[in-house]
């Protein structure tokens, strides 16, 4: 995970989002006045052993795209698809980032500085995914639950600082081990669900917190 310094959270506050998500943001994150946004397609950690938790980045060594049942492309996949059903910002192509993926290599806030410079973008969000373990069992049973967590960071490309964090992390539990999860058991269908379904839901809590932070 990156670190960032120190001083930088002297400047943001920190908030607790709808359920596994936290999210932190600079104070004058709404006067940046951010609306042109590039997503620099997501990485992934690095495996952990005994745990199916990394699967490379969503392209490959030769810059083929990665195989659509990356965890790491599911996560951009699932972030171009919230970011482009809300107003307000513009969300870059995926298909103009992908041009000037040749000129931007990794997923450091260098290169997301990077990036946004080269598409003329306002910010970039950047993220990793940290643990991506899949349900070992079915929809009504599992010997071991779905488990995903990963961060996501937004860059101002102009000064070049992150104004926002959020940190996503979930392992389903039952309802018996968790009353407080009910909203989300009985909206998930009342059933165990795989690690694809886990990361689509913390990705869009994540980017409604960021757009609601945005222009509310």
């Amino acid at each position: 995970m990156w670190i960032l310094l120190a001083s930088s959270f002297i400047l943001f506050s920190c908030s607790l989002a709808p359920g596994n998500l936290q999210v932190r943001s600079v104070d004058d994150l709404r006067a940046r006045n951010i609306k042109r946004i590039a997503v620099l397609p997501i990485d992934s950690f690095g495996a952990v052993p005994g745990d199916k938790s990394s699967y490379g980045s969503s392209t490959s060594a030769q810059g083929k795209p990665a195989d659509p049942k990356d965890p790491a492309a599911l996560v951009t996949d699932f972030l171009y698809s919230a970011m482009m059903a809300l107003p307000h910002w513009q969300v870059v192509s995926e298909r103009e980032v992908q041009e000037m993926e040749g000129m931007v290599r990794g997923t450091t806030p260098g290169q997301a500085r990077k990036l946004g410079e080269l598409v003329y973008a306002d910010a970039v969000l950047f993220g990793r995914i940290l643990r991506f373990r899949e349900r070992v069992g079915e929809d009504l049973g599992v010997s071991s639950p779905a488990s995903v967590a990963f961060t996501l960071q937004l860059l101002d490309v102009k000064r070049s600082d992150i104004i926002w964090t959020a940190e996503y992390q979930e392992t389903q539990k039952a309802l018996s081990e968790n009353l407080f999860a009910i909203g989300d058991f009985t909206r998930r269908g009342a059933k165990w669900v795989k690690a694809e379904e886990l990361a689509r839901d913390g990705v869009h809590k994540a980017v409604e917190q960021l757009h609601q932070m945005l222009y509310r």
